[in-house]
């Protein structure tokens, strides 16, 4: 996941509803974080499971500035799920788990206050 270090860009063009509504963004649970040495810039492996019937699905993510493999297991965190899937070197990446930059550009994961169930929908 490239994330481009951009505060104080300004906002996006307006889109319509019906735009909103097709970026399907849900909440799920990590349940296997690996090592991903295999990857260009610093990068972990995550297995997500949105419940049914999503599954459970892979990421890369590069969130090794923030975040400890064995603190990633049993977090929650919201995916684009309807994204194409990306080949990263040997990984297919499934999809897009979502984050916002710091102010040095590294990765802050977002995840619900509360626990959710899997699979949920942003609205």
């Amino acid at each position: 996941m490239h994330v481009p270090h951009d505060a104080g860009a300004p906002a996006e063009p307006t889109i319509g509803f019906d735009d909103w509504l097709k970026v399907d963004i849900r909440i799920g649970t990590i349940i296997a974080a690996d090592p991903f040495p295999e990857a260009r810039k610093p990068a972990y492996k995550l297995s997500v499971d949105f419940g049914d019937p999503i599954g459970i699905k892979r990421s890369s993510v590069q969130i090794t500035e923030h975040y400890a493999l064995q603190e990633l297991v049993g977090r929650q965190v919201a995916a684009v799920v309807n994204s194409p899937p990306r080949q990263i070197g040997p990984v297919r990446s499934d999809v897009l788990t979502l984050g916002f930059p710091d102010a040095d550009g590294k990765v802050v994961l977002i995840g619900p206050s509360e626990p959710v169930p899997n699979g949920g929908r942003l609205f």
